[in-house]
């Protein structure tokens, strides 16, 4: 029986701008209620919320809150359930990353590593947790979508340590998809390079410096 997106309720982090925004429009224009997480963009959520609530008749509400860190995690999704009144869609969108020369091997520190395992693996597998446990008791279960990168599957990408957990993150998918039972659905997308504004701002402080 196909999955209707219909009074669905969602969670995106890092929701505020970029790739974020526009999945929360997205499932928004499906008629799903959404959180709209943000770290420390307080305005950018807030103005998405508004311009989804303008255009459609869902709820959407903003969160803030550190994907990296698991006590906000849990607050995060315990926040979403009692604003929303439940939780079926989950897509956990946040990751870090450096722009480096990628086979420079001391263009990134110990801290930057440690910063992209937190961001790009340990903070999923924090919001998964918190999240399983409404998924299990919904009738339909529940969604578990992660942002992946091309950069996954290829020595490629930002930096050596973005790739690198960007396929432990991957790998993470491919397990929990595999032991956490039929009715929570675990996927991930693995998109290119996409012009965000982070991406342009990157883009012009290069050309500039050049």
């Amino acid at each position: 029986m196909p999955y209707a997106l219909q009074n669905r309720n969602v969670l995106v982090t890092a929701g505020s701008r970029g790739l974020g925004a526009v999945v929360a429009q997205k499932f928004a224009a499906e008629g799903c209620n959404v959180a709209i997480n943000y770290f420390t963009s307080q305005e950018a959520a807030e103005k998405v919320a508004s311009d989804i609530q303008e255009q459609y008749e869902v709820k959407a509400i903003t969160i803030q809150g550190d994907a990296n860190i698991q006590s906000e995690c849990q607050s995060m999704v315990q926040s979403t359930i009692e604003q929303l009144g439940g939780l079926d869609i989950l897509v956990s969108n946040a990751g870090w990353t450096k722009i480096t020369t990628f086979s420079n091997l001391d263009a990134m520190d110990e801290e930057d590593w440690d910063k992209c395992w937190s961001a790009n693996v340990k903070g999923h597998l924090w919001l998964f947790k918190a999240a399983l446990p409404t998924f299990k008791k919904n009738p339909d279960g529940g969604v578990f979508l992660l942002t992946s990168s091309a950069a996954a599957v290829s020595a490629s990408g930002s930096s050596l340590p973005y790739s690198v957990t960007k396929a432990a993150g991957l790998h993470l998918v491919k397990c929990l998809a595999q032991t956490q039972g039929n009715k929570v659905r675990v996927n991930a997308v693995l998109p290119g390079l996409l012009l965000t504004e982070w991406v342009r701002s990157i883009a012009q402080e290069n050309a500039t410096s050049n």
